[in-house]
């Protein structure tokens, strides 16, 4: 355990120092992330009509909460996996005694707490803009928002990774996190609360892992109705389909990899 925390620690610090070397980029990577906030005007607009089941507060208030919730779980260790296998630079980390996984989620841990200061200052502008809309969780569902979000970029990161293992076999696996991607921006509550769904389809949807990505949290956080233990089942029941897919596609790609020589 004592070595585990070392390794952790020298690993978490040392990505930290590196991401704050940019921090002028991870402004612009937060500013990026304001796809909600576009979709916001659109959606308060529309809520005028009295048709949906949200007025325009909750809207307002969703979609920041979208915001905060897509800021904590961008990930992009497909295209650094991809790189990696495509130019032979996986063969040094493969040398080390740890998994490089490892390599690519403290990064990305290292990455969300040198985002902070930007999301935080994006959030303190949108309530000087829009006083009406602020509000402050209880102390418990804010609790239990740290949870679900952290869970819910464990998911998106194992997701991503796995289909980066295709990596072995194909050039251009980040294609499939492309097609993925169109699913997931419609799907996760990132385009529209699902509140707003056809009840049929938003229950087929919340069969699938989409909607715990964004749209979970997003309600939680500013307290619509959410089965709770259902999306925390949801959650690890997903996880563990890609775990399993994960470590079968590792152990078959290395076979790949040195195959090909590497």
């Amino acid at each position: 355990m004592t070595r585990f925390i070392r390794i952790a620690k020298t690993l978490l610090v040392t990505y930290y120092a590196y991401m704050l070397e940019y921090r002028a980029e991870l402004f612009l990577w937060a500013l990026s992330g304001a796809l909600p906030f576009i979709l916001m005007g659109v959606w308060m607009q529309a809520a005028e009509s009295g048709e949906f089941g949200l007025n325009a507060i909750d809207f307002a208030r969703y979609f920041l909460a979208a915001f905060i919730v897509r800021q904590t779980n961008v990930v992009w260790v497909i295209w650094d996996f991809e790189k990696e296998v495509v130019q032979g630079k996986l063969s040094n980390r493969l040398l080390q005694p740890l998994d490089p996984v490892w390599h690519h989620f403290a990064s990305h841990v290292s990455e969300r707490f040198a985002r902070l200061p930007f999301i935080f200052g994006l959030v303190l502008l949108f309530f000087a803009l829009y006083p009406q809309s602020f509000w402050l969780p209880s102390l418990g569902r804010f609790l239990l928002f740290l949870l679900v979000v952290v869970l819910a970029f464990c998911l998106r990161f194992l997701i991503q990774y796995t289909f980066a293992l295709f990596a072995f076999w194909i050039e251009r696996a980040s294609a499939i996190e492309q097609f993925w991607f169109l699913i997931y921006l419609f799907l996760s509550g990132l385009v529209a609360p699902l509140e707003v769904f056809p009840p049929a389809v938003r229950e087929v949807v919340l069969w699938t892992p989409f909607p715990y990505l964004i749209h979970f949290p997003a309600a939680i956080l500013i307290g619509l109705p959410v089965d709770v233990g259902r999306g925390l089942l949801v959650m690890l029941g997903w996880g563990a389909v890609f775990f399993v897919w994960n470590r079968w596609l590792w152990r078959q790609g290395l076979k790949q990899y040195s195959g090909m020589g590497a």
